[in-house]
């Protein structure tokens, strides 16, 4: 009989998907801390900035659904791996730009970012799939959390390291030093990424273990199962009141993100004073925050559904519970103290880490068959805010002169996400395409 826990070899794959993240998000925020250099640099306005903070939205949206297909089709290891490699080599471009006329390096970053988004499309519907192959259902909110907790911890360690690159040797070298590393890690990856069956250091308890849990540990073996009828589930995703619940909240989430992850630190520098270096250490205390929360929520999700729970009280709670508490962002415009702004930003980024649950949610739900598709559709949705929020707050902060307006817009999606999760989304169960098919033949209500 196996032991009730045995083997730990999920745990070096959950550390490989933590550094990956991690250093896929050090380039968005990055671009933020760079972004005041940027804008003097290159003479362009808060709106022109805005738009180029949102270029990698755009193809990062694009490429959601065609990702999430080509993992289902292919599977994860080539997929991942080619997606990250091209994404060093991109971030490794960005830092050169700067070099060329104006006009041209304006341009020529935009169309960067963009093939940016690109290539960084797969990657979260990647990490979803990897986490339902090799952990239970038991451990999947906490390898969730802590995966998708490097997003803060990318701006943790390197708002103040790229803070003070940019400032000792200009914007471009922060991009140079990323896709170095970004080109170091495709390499690793390429070596260290296997399904747990294909997996050389996994045995035979450790296997036993994770198949009796729930995870999908067949997952690669039943790739491109669905073929060229994968188009055709989206309509049935579409028409899933759990699914539509999930979706939505996400964007509003990642709406809070953006912000932090392209604006903020230009916040800091433009409506509270403080200089390059100074923004790119405050922008790491939320950062911590938000990792902190994340962590957390994932532990207590799993802990109250070993404690008996149900798995939809489990999964809603800590959500709800962090939501709520980002909404503390709009509290920023009445404090003076920039202390009180950088505590009051921490306190709003601990609980979207805490809130931040809605890849464990596609990993719960989302139909074995197209995991991959429901993945990029949910990030899809989410991604939206990546467009909109930039774009958004540079209208507001170049009309208005004033950063209140973004601010309130920031604190009414976390309260939009909290009636999107804890209401629009039912019951959590996973969706079966036979049972979606069904429903959807038999009834048009």
């Amino acid at each position: 009989m196996p032991d009730a826990k045995p083997g730990r070899v999920r745990y070096s794959i959950l550390l490989m998907l933590f550094l990956v993240t991690t250093i896929t998000f050090a380039d968005r925020s990055s671009l933020s801390v760079a972004g005041s250099a940027m804008q003097a640099g290159l003479g362009i306005d808060a709106v022109t900035l805005g738009y180029i903070f949102s270029a990698f939205g755009w193809a990062y949206v694009i490429g959601q659904i065609p990702g999430g297909w080509l993992f289902d089709r292919f599977g994860t290891k080539p997929v991942y791996t080619l997606a990250l490699f091209v994404w060093s080599v991109l971030t490794l471009l960005q830092g050169f730009v700067g070099w060329l006329p104006s006009t041209w390096a304006v341009t020529s970053m935009f169309l960067l970012r963009l093939l940016v988004g690109f290539a960084s499309a797969p990657c979260f519907p990647g990490n979803a799939r990897i986490i339902a192959s090799w952990f239970p259902t038991a451990e999947r909110a906490t390898a969730t959390a802590i995966s998708s907790s490097a997003q803060y911890a990318a701006t943790a360690l390197f708002a103040p390291l790229m803070g003070w690159v940019v400032q000792a040797m200009g914007w471009q070298s922060a991009f140079i030093l990323l896709g170095c590393l970004g080109l170091v890690l495709s390499f690793v990856w390429l070596q260290q990424l296997h399904g747990p069956r294909a997996h050389p250091r996994i045995e035979a308890a450790e296997l036993h273990y994770l198949a009796q849990g729930g995870a999908l540990i067949d997952l690669e073996g039943q790739r491109g199962s669905a073929g060229g009828s994968q188009w055709r589930h989206l309509g049935l995703l579409l028409r899933q009141r759990t699914m539509i619940g999930i979706y939505l909240g996400q964007y509003c989430n990642n709406a809070i993100t953006y912000f932090f992850l392209t604006w903020f630190p230009v916040y800091l520098v433009q409506a509270r004073g403080m200089s390059i270096l100074g923004a790119g250490f405050a922008a790491a205390l939320p950062a911590i925050g938000g990792c902190i929360g994340g962590v957390l929520g994932g532990l207590l999700s799993d802990g109250m559904l070993r404690r008996g729970h149900s798995l939809t009280l489990a999964r809603k709670l800590p959500m709800v519970l962090g939501l709520l508490l980002s909404s503390a962002v709009v509290l920023c415009i009445y404090v003076d103290s920039d202390a009180a702004v950088v505590a009051l930003m921490a306190l709003a980024f601990f609980g979207k880490g805490l809130g931040s649950l809605g890849w464990t949610l596609v990993a719960d739900t989302s139909p074995r068959q197209i995991l991959g598709l429901s993945g990029g559709l949910f990030n899809t949705f989410g991604n939206l805010a990546a467009i909109t929020t930039p774009i958004v707050i540079g209208y507001l902060v170049s009309h208005s002169g004033s950063f209140d307006g973004a601010l309130v817009y920031v604190g009414l999606n976390a309260l939009l996400a909290v009636v999107s999760f804890g209401l629009i989304v039912g019951r959590i169960h996973r969706v079966e395409l036979d049972d979606a098919s069904r429903a959807n033949a038999g009834s048009v209500s």
